[in-house]
């Protein structure tokens, strides 16, 4: 295999999921995840500000994620859920074996404050401490048909809605809703919420009367998705828009003088992934939104992507003060920390280099940044002001999120700007460390979204593949985030074209540069990446081998299959089938059109539980490619969802990343030129 196997990569893996800053700015609280007997153990630990040796609040076989420190920092609210068949990442949808758990700061045994039947998650403190806002599913059964037994499948489910699956939770059974409970007595918790909606992304009042959320209340929310911002009283009582936009509104954070609530959305009816999500203020008692970032052509968010760094989505906006907010900002490549006045001004705080931001926090007017540097996994940073004026520097105050990647040599990575007929084309190449300029050979790898972008965060697989001898090559073609709209909005109607035409620029100007041997090809994807993958070796010839994972074959058929498609299909003009022409504009952008023409050999690998890009899809394309008696393996991986490589069993993704390389080196370096 390599001097770094995928085995040894996976398993000595740390990762900071989640992080908060205390009040008072002295200590910082994160989850850690790592791999423990071939499964995942995450824990709490506390760092102080200063830096030094972080110290282990919580233990066993467990996952405990999304620690909040409470206002007078004695105590620390979390989610917990057991580690066994922990294969995937915790989000704000709450699973029937999470629950909320408080632990003394200074150490001690954790309590269990939550014993809801379908769990709970996403703790919020109030402002003086002494009850805990969170989210549980809640009601009725939404679609069973006969008696709800434990063990027993239903005698069937009836379906009226869409929005009746999504990707790790299946099947939507049950609404997700706003609780509050006692953190004193842990008394019994008051249900806040109700309705055929998802609560999501609560925040409290300073004066702890009312709480702000995001939600979809629209008829069908997988059709014609829309989220506002909302307020419920913390007794009860009537829900109320705070805000809507003709797109959406969610992530509110109310300003500490309680004047305010800032959100992110977009005010473009349903806007498609090219109109920057923008930062905007309400009054806390309603009324007109403002666009505060209206001088970005960037999103706020954390889409340049880097596996090495779990940025998600990234943060909402965080008040620094009563005027002023912090952001991230996707932008060239990087996801970096802004200051946004409530005038509109927005000042970047830390000079690009090699950041991949992933979370901020604040406490006493200081502020955390969780971040990748330099093709480092993510660590903590204090952001300190060397002046008056920025940029900041990054102080680290952890070191428990890369000190795995020492065992290992970190890929050199470069930054290359190509011209396309749009204008310039960032491409990254990650190549093995002091490999010199001579032709080697290569995998271009594509990132998903397909509004995702490429930064200089590093990636488990470029550093399995150049460990092995291999150059990656990931360029930021049209569609990639963090290049402005234009640039993202000119892939709207074009896959497989301005797409795949600028994937092969970036071939040939790597080629031209002398560092990528024409003979010895790959390219691989994930989701879209897939796509474009499946999509490519089927209009050229120019790669011995590809890999395509959880990808799209049928654009006819993953409009319905895909539990987000109907909407995500029209807002990128893919087409549908609701009428003939839109059913040839989608097979036209399909890759199953030309299947036909593909003779290079494909490996397909398929998360069977995913419902993103759904394993039926796939099995279309590989079941054609059998028939035509063509190259192909086609791999299942049980139970896992759409993000497998990152998030899946640890035996799993070592099975992956063993396959891709034994793929590569059977085709790829091993082909005669």
């Amino acid at each position: 295999m390599t001097s770094a196997t995928a085995r040894s990569l996976v398993a000595a893996q740390a990762a900071i999921e989640s992080f908060d800053l205390s009040a008072d700015g002295e200590s910082v609280v994160f989850a850690r995840r790592v791999v423990f007997r071939g499964a995942y153990r995450s824990h709490l630990w506390v760092a102080p500000w200063s830096g030094g040796r972080a110290r282990r609040l919580t233990d066993g076989p467990v996952r405990d994620a999304n620690p909040v420190i409470s206002p007078d920092g004695r105590f620390v609210a979390f989610g917990r859920s057991p580690a066994d068949g922990a294969t995937r990442r915790s989000t704000d949808a709450s699973e029937a074996e999470s629950h909320v758990w408080i632990v003394p700061m200074a150490g001690g045994a954790p309590r269990q404050l939550t014993r809801l039947e379908h769990g709970a998650a996403t703790p919020r403190w109030s402002p003086d401490g002494t009850r805990i806002a969170f989210l549980a599913r809640a009601g009725p059964h939404r679609f069973l048909v006969g008696r709800e037994s434990p063990g027993r499948a239903p005698t069937a489910r009836r379906l009226t809605r869409t929005d009746f699956r999504d990707d790790e939770s299946g099947h939507l059974s049950r609404r997700t809703h706003l609780w509050v409970v006692d953190a004193r007595r842990g008394a019994r918790p008051r249900q806040l919420t109700s309705g055929d909606y998802d609560v999501r992304q609560p925040a409290w009042s300073p004066d702890g009367a009312w709480l702000a959320f995001s939600a979809d209340m629209g008829p069908d929310a997988n059709i014609a998705p829309q989220s506002n911002v909302y307020r419920v009283p913390v007794t009860g009582g009537r829900v109320r828009q705070l805000a809507g936009l003709r797109g959406d509104a969610e992530r509110p954070a109310v300003s500490p003088d309680g004047r305010w609530v800032a959100f992110l959305g977009t005010d473009v009816g349903d806007p498609n992934e090219h109109v920057p999500v923008g930062l905007w203020v309400t009054a806390a008692r309603g009324g007109p939104p403002r666009r505060l970032s209206a001088s970005l052509d960037r999103s706020i968010g954390c889409h340049a992507g880097a596996d090495l760094v779990q940025a998600e989505d990234g943060p909402g906006p965080v008040w620094l003060s009563r005027t002023e907010l912090l952001v991230i900002v996707s932008t060239e490549g990087r996801n970096l920390p802004y200051r946004i006045s409530l005038r509109g001004e927005a000042q970047r705080l830390v000079a690009p280099g090699r950041v991949i931001g992933a979370g901020l926090a604040t406490g006493a007017g200081r502020v955390a940044l969780s971040a990748g540097l330099d093709r480092h996994a993510a660590e903590i940073y204090a952001v300190e002001a060397e002046g008056t004026r920025p940029p900041a520097r990054l102080r680290p105050i952890t070191q428990d999120g890369s000190r795995w990647q020492r065992r290992f040599a970190v890929p050199d990575w470069e930054e290359l700007w190509v011209d396309t007929p749009a204008g310039r084309m960032q491409v990254w190449i990650a190549s093995p460390p002091g490999a010199r300029s001579a032709p080697l050979p290569t995998v271009v790898h594509l990132h998903g979204g397909p509004a995702g972008a490429w930064g200089p965060g590093g990636t488990m697989d470029s550093t399995h593949l150049c460990a092995a001898g291999y150059r990656v090559l990931m360029a930021n073609h049209r569609g990639s985030s963090s290049h402005g709209a234009a640039w993202t909005r000119a892939l709207r109607g074009h896959w497989g074209e301005v797409d795949a035409e600028d994937v092969l620029a970036a071939v040939d100007a790597a080629v031209g540069r002398g560092l990528v041997d024409p003979q010895r090809l790959g390219v691989m994807g994930h989701s879209y990446g897939g796509y474009l993958t499946q999509w490519l070796i089927g209009v050229t010839d120019r790669f011995r081998a590809a890999v395509g994972e959880n990808g799209v074959s049928n654009q006819v058929s993953t409009w319905a299959n895909s539990y987000f498609g109907v909407h995500f299909d029209r807002r990128w003009r893919l087409g549908d089938p609701l009428s003939r022409a839109g059913m040839l504009r989608a097979w036209g952008s399909s890759p199953l059109s030309n299947v036909a023409r593909i003779r290079t050999p494909l490996l397909i690998l398929q998360s069977e539980e995913d419902r993103i890009c759904p394993a039926a899809d796939n099995e279309q394309l590989f079941i054609a490619l059998r028939a035509l008696g063509r190259e192909t393996e086609m791999v299942l991986y049980p139970e896992e969802h759409h993000d497998l490589k990152s998030h899946g069993r640890p035996d799993r993704r070592i099975d992956r990343m063993e396959r891709i390389l034994a793929w590569f080196d059977r085709w790829v370096r091993d082909s005669p030129a």
